[in-house]
């Protein structure tokens, strides 16, 4: 049966902006639990992903039922395709925040919560590259796009210092060893949960100019 294109459109964008918004505030939450050793937000995050999964499953499902019934061209088409993508990319970024919750509960529970501030300043370094894509996203920025791919290269840097620094901790206290490697993975997920917004500042890119970008290539 045909669909009416334009406007099933608008709504697959106003969707897939309400689920980067949903996760914007898991990350929000993320930076709060590693901050503050929160173990009661820390289980509402690991607990609460149910919500962004069904999204990105509605979102996907929408996407598909376009290209099979809407025969979307140019715009319209790059927006779909894009939004499959884009609402993939916002499932991992809260499968991230899960998964780093999981951890402060660990570290907490054995009582060995310890943490380098560099690590919140990472993660709400990552929060505003999330927010400014969302931004970037819905003003179709190109300029915004381009200083969230530069902004990585920061987060990338916080990384190398709060691996610097926990060598310098396993080096004071060698007994600290299995929690700074919970700390690094807390700390690897933040720098990939970044690579992954810069991805979706890259995807924005291909929906405004149709350009595909990738890997640091112009």
């Amino acid at each position: 049966m045909p669909v009416n294109l334009q406007s099933r459109v608008i709504d697959l964008r106003r969707n897939l902006l309400a689920l980067g918004a949903l996760v914007e505030q898991r990350v929000g939450a993320v930076i709060e639990v590693i901050r503050d050793g929160d173990i009661d937000l820390a289980r509402k995050v690991r607990s609460g992903d149910a919500e962004i999964d069904q999204m990105q499953i509605d979102l996907e499902t929408e996407c598909m039922r376009l290209l099979a019934l809407g025969s979307p061209v140019a715009s319209d088409l790059r927006l779909i395709l894009t939004a499959m993508r884009v609402s993939n990319e916002l499932e991992r970024i809260a499968d991230m925040c899960k998964g780093i919750s999981k951890r402060v509960i660990r570290l907490v529970e054995s009582g060995n919560y310890r943490y380098p501030p560099l690590l919140v300043q990472m993660a709400e370094a990552a929060n505003v590259m999330l927010r400014d894509v969302l931004v970037a996203f819905s003003n179709e920025d190109m300029d915004l796009c381009r200083e969230i791919r530069r902004a990585d290269s920061y987060i990338d840097d916080l990384n190398r210092e709060v691996v610097a620094w926990t060598r310098e901790w396993i080096a004071q206290d060698v007994e600290k060893t299995g929690a700074a490697i919970e700390l690094l993975a807390i700390s690897q997920r933040i720098e990939r949960l970044a690579d992954i917004v810069t991805a979706i500042a890259e995807d924005t890119v291909f929906l405004v100019e149709g350009r595909l970008i990738r890997h640091g290539v112009e």
